[in-house]
């Protein structure tokens, strides 16, 4: 079977890379040897729903890092369309992001006004499941084979976002958190990137993720039409026709105030104080 020997440890070190602040400043501490024992590979998740910046960014990482450490880009698919698909009823089931859902004005002792949040699926079916089924690849497995190799998964989770830090659920694959190790956060990784005169990325989210802050919306909304214009369709494309999702009885939104999210948007006003509730970036956890 296939797969390089780093040590008696490790047959492959790999960056579950974002693309976003932290995990690009471990990539390019990385491509300046800073660590000891690197990442020999990189992988990058992608949904297919990403703001053109972070593909652009991913761009220009994977020319800085050529011949060194290269950056595989995996999939399971586009996930704004595989959403829209299944409303469409040309999917049975869908890994859903986690959309705001009202209650039916049938449920007994429920106000129709209220609701809950879907349970995601979404990073787990296109982010983690395609980053572990490359790691097979890159080893030499099939998929079913029982895998008797060890990994090293490096991640670029910061000081101040050390709640996000997981044990693996795979046993063959040991997670590593560089940035926590040096005691950086995420100021510390723009201050890095700064004092090379390297431009730090936008954080890296689908740009209809139902966890963005209302900055985040109103930034979209003044700065990037051509997004919003794509997300807000979206939002629309929930409830058309009264299509629901597999398995949801109740109306979905994209927004948490549950209403069409430009009038949630401007009903909600702008808050830059109000925290992202998807945490920094997705590095291929997406906060799990």
């Amino acid at each position: 079977m296939g797969g390089i020997c780093l040590d008696d440890k490790y047959d492959l070190r790999l960056l579950s890379l974002g693309a976003g602040v932290q995990s690009t400043c471990v990539y390019l501490m990385c491509l300046e040897d800073e660590f000891e024992d690197v990442p020999t590979e990189a992988v990058f998740a992608d949904t297919h729903w990403e703001p053109d910046e972070v593909y652009e960014h991913l761009d220009r990482l994977e020319a800085l890092g050529r011949g060194k450490i290269p950056i595989h880009r995996v999939s399971a698919g586009n996930l704004r369309q595989d959403v829209l698909d299944a409303l469409d009823k040309r999917k049975s089931r869908i890994g859903q992001p986690p959309f705001y859902v009202k209650n039916l004005d049938t449920q007994e002792g429920m106000d129709k006004d209220d609701g809950g949040m879907l349970w995601r699926i979404c990073t787990k079916e296109y982010k983690i499941e395609p980053i572990q089924k490359e790691i097979r690849r890159l080893l030499g497995y099939r998929k079913g084979q029982r895998i008797k190799k060890r990994v090293q998964q490096w991640f670029g989770i910061s000081i101040d976002e050390a709640s996000r830090m997981k044990d693996s659920r795979v046993k063959w694959i040991d997670n590593y958190y560089p940035l926590i190790e040096r005691r950086m956060s995420r100021e510390d990784c723009v201050r890095w990137m700064n004092k090379r005169g390297i431009d730090c990325p936008r954080k890296s989210a689908c740009v209809g993720c139902p966890y963005h802050s209302n900055s985040t919306w109103v930034d979209m909304k003044k700065n990037r039409p051509a997004e919003w214009a794509d997300v807000t369709s979206f939002d629309a494309a929930l409830r058309v026709d009264g299509k629901r999702l597999p398995g949801v009885t109740g109306e979905a939104y994209i927004h948490r105030r549950m209403l069409p999210l430009e009038e949630a948007v401007v009903a909600a006003g702008f808050d830059p104080n109000q925290i992202d509730l998807f945490d920094q970036e997705c590095e291929g956890m997406c906060g799990v």
